[in-house]
C-alpha cells in the first residue's frame, strides 16, 4: 500500500514534519510520501490561500493517481477536499474531517485547538458542514499573552481551558503543523488528543484494505449522466 499525503501549502519544513509523524506511525506497514503543493502559498490561512492552492493540489492528484492507493489532504480546514473527492477514484481523506469524526467516537464532546483566534469561525463552519456541531464543546486558540511560550505550552494552555471550562473530553489538534504534539499533550491532559495526520492515515489505510472509496453515483460524479 502507498499513500500520498498532500500538504496544501508550500512550507517544506511542515512537509518534513508531516512525513516524520506519518513514518513514525506506520512503522513500515505501508509506504507514506508527503509532498508540498507546487505554487501554493506558504501557509493556508485564508479562503484565498485555499483557492490559490487548488491548481497545485489537482496537479498532484492527476500526476499520482496511478502511483498511490489513497490520498490525504494535510490541512485541518480540508481545503478543496470536495474537488479532490470528485477528481479521483481512490480514497481521499481530509485531516479535519478524519480527526473530528474520530473524536466524536471517543468522548461526549470534543474541542478543537486552533493556531489563532481568527481561524475559530472557519473551524466552527467546518464542524457544521460535517454535522458535528452538537458534539462540539468549543474551538479555542492560544491567548495573546503566550509570546514567550513554546508551541507545546500555548496549545496545552488552550486545551486545558477547553477541558476545564467547556467540558471537552477529547482534544483535536487543529493544524497539520501541530503534528507530533499529540502524545506529549495527551500525557499531560489525561484525555485523548488527536493528530489529524494520523487520524487520516488510520481511515485512508482502512478504506484501501476494505477496497472502498468515495461514492460516484451523484455528488462526486464529475460527469452529468442525466
Amino acid at each position: 500500500m502507498k499513500i500520498l499525503i498532500i500538504n496544501p501549502n508550500s512550507d517544506l519544513e511542515m512537509t518534513k514534519s508531516i512525513q516524520t509523524s506519518a513514518e513514525n506511525f506506520v512503522q513500515g506497514d505501508f509506504e507514506v510520501v508527503c509532498l508540498s503543493t507546487p505554487n501554493a502559498p506558504k501557509f493556508i490561512e485564508t479562503y484565498e490561500d485555499a483557492t490559490k492552492a487548488a491548481p497545485g493540489m489537482i496537479e498532484l492528484i492527476r500526476k499520482n493517481e496511478k502511483k498511490f492507493d489513497a490520498f490525504v489532504v494535510a490541512c485541518h480546514c480540508d481545503p478543496n477536499l470536495d474537488t479532490m473527492k470528485e477528481i479521483t477514484t481512490k480514497p481521499i481523506v481530509g485531516i479535519g474531517e478524519a480527526s473530528m469524526k474520530l473524536a466524536s467516537m471517543l468522548g461526549h464532546r470534543f474541542s478543537v485547538v486552533s493556531t489563532a483566534k481568527h481561524s475559530i469561525p472557519n473551524k466552527e463552519a467546518l464542524i457544521r458542514k460535517y454535522h458535528l456541531q452538537d458534539l462540539m464543546a468549543s474551538v479555542r486558540a492560544p491567548e495573546r499573552d503566550t509570546s514567550n511560550c513554546t508551541d507545546e505550552e500555548k496549545y496545552l494552555q488552550a486545551a486545558k481551558l477547553a477541558i476545564e471550562k467547556d467540558m471537552a473530553e477529547v482534544i483535536v489538534l487543529g493544524c497539520a503543523g501541530m503534528t507530533g504534539l499529540d502524545k506529549k499533550l495527551q500525557q499531560k491532559l489525561g484525555v485523548p488528543v488527536l493528530d489529524g495526520v494520523i487520524c487520516a492515515l488510520i481511515i485512508a489505510s482502512g478504506l484501501v484494505k476494505y477496497e472502498i472509496a468515495t461514492s460516484k453515483i451523484r455528488r462526486y460524479n464529475p460527469v452529468d449522466l442525466d
